[in-house]
């Protein structure tokens, strides 16, 4: 278990980033949810494993910290050298594991992550990554639509959250897609919490019994509202051991404007040369 101890809090952060680990929940119905992704993320020394979301067939949304690390695990901050990391996708999977027919495999070259982005906070924690060639639609592969700019999911709303792993702290990393039911939470039980926590940049949610929880490396995968995404697991923060109660997600709909330009960007840098260059 990667657990990031903050020196300058008394409570801690526990975020994600090997495969998706849902605790709580139950086996996803296969392929109901076709925009999961599956990353792999891999230098010299190092291999782990986050969710993601696809947004278009050319671009994939994940938490930033899955590529660039936090500041307390030497690990994950080698692989903020972007040239030393190696990314898959696979897209249509349910189980990770199997060499299914509906999956569709990428080796991402290139990606961005947000300019503001903190490996201490966590602050600003997301990621594109743009696919080359781009995803086939099919039954198993299909995009999910964002919330729009400054579109908030209101307090006591029920929301979905998937992804592979574990299906508690302790047991085997499962290889079948599990998804749970989440509770997003006021503002004020995270600002509680962590005193990281923006509430125009991150959404908090958790059960708070802790019995069901994202956890680990669930990072990057989406929180979905009513049909949209509305959120990109980052960490939990909590104040007594082990209780997995509250989640933060990065607040999608607050990063409309940035992810609508780099999308610009990606559809530029598919232009014949001739159009592009200056």
């Amino acid at each position: 278990m990667l657990i990031l101890l903050l020196l300058t809090s008394p409570f801690l952060l526990l975020p994600w980033a090997e495969a998706g680990e849902i605790i709580g929940g139950s086996e996803a119905k296969p392929h109901s949810r076709p925009y999961m992704a599956y990353l792999t993320i891999a230098n010299e020394s190092h291999t782990s494993h986050c969710g993601g979301f696809l947004l278009r067939p050319d671009a994939v949304l994940s938490a930033a910290h899955c590529v660039a690390g936090k500041r307390h695990s030497k690990a994950l901050y080698e692989l903020s050298k972007p040239l030393n990391a190696k990314i898959t996708v696979i897209l249509g999977a349910h189980n990770i594991h199997k060499n299914e027919p509906s999956q569709q495999e990428f080796h991402v070259g290139h990606w961005v992550i947000h300019p503001k982005y903190s490996m201490d906070t966590f602050k600003n924690d997301i990621m594109l990554l743009k696919l080359k060639p781009r995803a086939k639609r099919t039954k198993e592969v299909s995009q999910i639509p964002l919330a729009s700019h400054n579109e908030h999911v209101q307090p006591g709303a029920i929301c979905k959250v998937a992804g592979w792993g574990r299906t508690s702290k302790t047991r085997a990393k499962t290889s079948v897609l599990m998804e749970v039911d989440l509770k997003v939470q006021s503002d004020k039980v995270c600002e509680k919490h962590s005193k990281n926590y923006l509430c125009q940049s991150m959404i908090c949610v958790g059960d708070e019994d802790g019995k069901k929880s994202t956890f680990k490396g669930d990072s990057g995968g989406p929180l979905v509202c009513n049909g949209k995404a509305h959120g990109v697991v980052s960490y939990v923060s909590y104040g007594r051991k082990y209780y997995l109660f509250p989640n933060v997600f990065t607040r999608v709909s607050w990063f409309i404007p940035w992810i609508q330009e780099e999308l610009r960007k990606f559809a530029l840098q598919d232009l014949p040369d001739s159009l592009s260059s200056d």
